[in-house]
């Protein structure tokens, strides 16, 4: 069947978000007199949502629920002042974006960053009006790998799942493609290595984000 969508994560897919995740994360820590972390080390803390990666910078024996929701609350301020200081889209994506919306392809973003900071993101770095729909996480909906919020997407863009193709870059994307019934993609540019996305089950790797147009 033809590929009619693209739903697309958003960091370490079109945008290199690490630096100002690290950097937000980083501070809270220090302020708080915990170790802080390298950036390649939040390569791996990424990815489940900002609450999950707040429970993984802290160490083991300070991982209680109180604690990680207000430092949860303490990120959420601190990166609302750094979330575009270094955040850019990566070489090329702003071209794909472009030829992709040329050739009549519905597109979306599916992000498990916090709602408001994915939408801020993709107005204000990736001209959010080629997006037709952009959907971080939210109340009431669960965060990939669960299909749910891929499977509202594809119906809010009034195609079927095996319609779409859903490209990122961790094996939570993969996975999510795989749960909706989607076209599974993943990307060599981003935040995880190819065999994660591989070992995932990903039909695809784009090298580069030229490489999308040959699969269409």
């Amino acid at each position: 069947m033809a590929i009619h969508a693209i739903i697309f994560d958003l960091d370490g897919t079109l945008l290199d978000t690490l630096d100002d995740i690290a950097d937000a994360g980083n501070a809270v820590l220090t302020r708080n007199g915990y170790p802080t972390h390298t950036k390649d080390d939040y390569r791996y803390f990424v990815g489940d949502g900002a609450p999950v990666l707040i429970r993984r910078v802290l160490p083991k024996d300070a991982r209680k629920d109180e604690l990680i929701e207000r430092l949860y609350q303490e990120f959420r301020a601190e990166y609302a002042r750094r979330w575009s200081l270094k955040t850019r889209p990566y070489d090329g994506v702003p071209r794909m974006l472009e030829g992709l919306s040329v050739r009549g392809l519905k597109l979306a973003v599916l992000s498990n960053k916090p709602d408001d900071f994915t939408k801020a993101c993709a107005t204000e770095l990736l001209a959010s009006g080629r997006f037709d729909v952009v959907a971080g996480l939210r109340e009431g909906v669960p965060p990939k790998p669960d299909p749910t919020g891929a499977m509202w997407i594809a119906d809010e863009l009034g195609v079927s799942p095996a319609e779409c193709m859903f490209v990122g870059d961790t094996s939570i994307d993969i996975k999510t493609a795989l749960a909706a019934g989607m076209e599974p993609v993943g990307v060599a540019w981003g935040f995880r290595p190819i065999e994660e996305l591989e070992s995932a089950g990903a039909r695809r790797i784009l090298e580069s984000p030229d490489d999308i147009f040959s699969l269409l």
